[in-house]
């Protein structure tokens, strides 16, 4: 995205095609995983999975943890570097709402998108810089992911509570 970013500076791509194509491809490679994994997942767990230390219970764990909070997984985990890849393993393997993945995939994955995009669009060329910055943005948005899922957890314990 920030080499495209540079490009779109340069007038050579458009910013906004740019944008649209990186949110719409992370979303097609995570219905692909979460297909993949709805498909092949569940039953793959249920037969090889004790050899992991996966037992049938944690799936279902797991696939009530999604029922319930799916969305605010999927959303967080698209903003975490290495976990954005694989989080439509679980979603899928759990059958999570599929209208549901998908908002909250395009919605993690476009705030990537456009950071990355606009990176590359103001800091072109100067790599220095797009290191700096991205190493703060990582820091910013694992804060940030701190907060909303505490401030989270706390709002459901309220809400239990009453």
């Amino acid at each position: 995205m920030i080499p495209a970013g540079y490009l779109a500076s340069k007038g050579e791509m458009n910013l906004f095609a740019v944008i649209g194509s990186g949110i719409a491809g992370s979303l097609a490679g995570a219905i692909f995983n979460y297909y993949l994994a709805m498909w092949v997942g569940r039953k793959f767990l249920l037969k090889y999975g004790k050899y992991m230390l996966i037992h049938e219970r944690t799936i279902f764990k797991m696939e009530q943890f999604f029922e319930k909070h799916g969305h605010i997984s999927t959303f967080s985990g698209r903003l975490l570097p290495g976990i954005r890849q694989y989080i439509s393993l679980p979603a899928g393997i759990a059958k999570m709402n599929l209208k549901q993945f998908m908002f909250f995939t395009s919605l993690g994955a476009g705030i990537w998108v456009v950071i990355l995009t606009l990176l590359g669009y103001y800091l072109g060329a100067n790599e220095i810089l797009v290191k700096t910055y991205m190493k703060e943005i990582v820091i910013f948005l694992v804060a940030g992911l701190v907060v909303l899922g505490s401030t989270y957890i706390f709002i459901k314990r309220k809400r239990s509570d009453a």
